[in-house]
């Protein structure tokens, strides 16, 4: 601990270190590093004890569940606590409505204790800690750097005033200084400053520091032009600057349509027929009855892709007619965890089909996700909703909306990771 009481060191980067070499903080209710043995659960666990690796030397450090991190969670623009951070990590693996489960009852024991609960993370940020935790990803979009502190800012300001040519130099002490010695002192900084080459933005680097005069390509252009023209029946000229603009022409304002896949199955719980009701007004029915119909449109906005205009997705159940860069578009596949669906799909293989798109599992309340959800890994969106029960309203079906924006939040940060947004797409 530093004079303030805060850890010595970051508790995010203690936790990946400890499990990059396999093992794991133990929970303890002791403060003190040099008597902490004893293990707790996390019920009553109130620290982290980590074993640090040190060359000759065994070295161990305890940090306070409560200790907030650098991961921010967006859902409520705050930081993590340990306690979630390492709960999260813990529970990996488990499916949403376990994990969900698991934050509850860790919560009611906690709270019987005095302690303080956990923060139920979201699924996109659970996915994304976990895969930097583990050392697959060195970076992410939740993670606050070490370097934003309000010091390291205004060093960089200092170092950027001094990249564009700034000489005049703030000395603190220069009060404090005899006068002799301080116009010295501003002297010789000066004078270094002079000899530093600056290095300029990024327009005078790209552009050079005059105009550049290409009249000379023009002319070459034109002779070529007019001898091709003047051979019988020969082509339409066309201008090389045609040609180059036509290459390098952006698409048109129509961006290319979403696709998502239905499950063809029978044992299906969301089809062409109910699909609508579900997605679109969060509402599941039990109407699997058949439309005739074997495509579908819908339309949802999503804010980090692009909030001004609502995105048009196209909803089939079978790749029949799909062109080849059809694929490119597939943002995700409702599955019902029955490999032969994939059969006719550009990825059979359910390991490299849910890399390039997002896998979701849609099952009843109560009832065990199929082993083979499971194995296809953290690739596949495990969800459940309450069982149908004849002459329902959507008002006793209000849980299902809950369930609707956790796959489409899932599917818009698919889509954010696979570049949509981006200049083309």
């Amino acid at each position: 601990m530093d004079a303030n009481g805060a850890p010595a060191t970051d508790p995010l980067i203690l936790l990946r270190d400890c499990i990059k070499r396999g093992g794991a903080p133990l929970p303890t209710t002791s403060s003190d590093p040099s008597t902490a043995s004893d293990t707790a659960t996390l019920e009553t666990a109130t620290h982290l004890l980590f074993d640090l690796e040190q060359p000759g030397a065994s070295a161990r450090e305890v940090i306070e569940l409560a200790t907030p991190t650098r991961f921010i969670s967006q859902r409520d623009n705050a930081p993590l606590d340990l306690l979630s951070v390492f709960f999260s990590w813990t529970n990996r693996d488990t499916g949403l409505t376990e994990y969900i489960s698991a934050v509850q009852t860790l919560n009611n024991e906690r709270t019987k204790n005095g302690l303080q609960g956990v923060t139920n993370v979201v699924f996109t940020e659970r996915v994304d800690l976990a895969s930097w935790l583990s050392g697959e990803n060195d970076e992410s979009e939740f993670i606050k750097s070490l370097d934003d502190t309000p010091e390291a800012r205004k060093a960089a300001q200092g170092a950027a005033d001094i990249a564009r040519g700034v000489q005049d130099v703030a000395m603190g002490d220069a009060a404090a200084q005899p006068r002799v010695s301080t116009r010295g002192e501003a002297e010789r900084i000066k004078a270094i400053y002079k000899m530093e080459r600056s290095l300029g933005d990024r327009n005078t680097v790209l552009r050079g520091i005059k105009p550049t005069d290409f009249s000379h390509v023009r002319k070459s252009a034109e002779v070529i032009l007019r001898r091709t023209s003047s051979r019988p029946n020969g082509p339409t000229p066309v201008a090389p600057a045609a040609n180059a603009a036509a290459k390098n022409a952006k698409p048109s304002g129509r961006r290319p349509e979403p696709i998502i896949l239905l499950s063809p199955s029978a044992s299906s719980l969301l089809r062409l027929a109910n699909i609508k009701s579900f997605l679109v007004d969060g509402v599941y029915t039990a109407d699997n009855s058949s439309t005739g119909a074997n495509i579908l449109h819908i339309t949802r906005t999503l804010p980090s892709i692009d909030p001004s205009r609502p995105m048009r997705f196209i909803l089939v159940e079978s790749p029949d007619n799909f062109k080849p860069d059809y694929w490119n578009r597939v943002v995700a596949v409702f599955t019902t965890g029955q490999a032969w669906q994939f059969k006719g799909y550009k990825w059979q293989h359910p390991a490299d089909l849910f890399t390039h798109a997002l896998g979701v599992y849609v099952g009843w309340k109560g009832e065990l996700v199929p082993e083979t959800v499971k194995g296809w890994g953290r690739g596949v969106l495990s969800t459940s909703v309450d069982k149908w029960r004849d002459g329902q309203t959507m008002q006793q079906r209000w849980r299902d909306r809950e369930v609707v924006e956790e796959i489409w939040t899932a599917i818009e940060a698919s889509m954010r990771g696979r570049g949509w947004g981006k200049e083309g797409r």
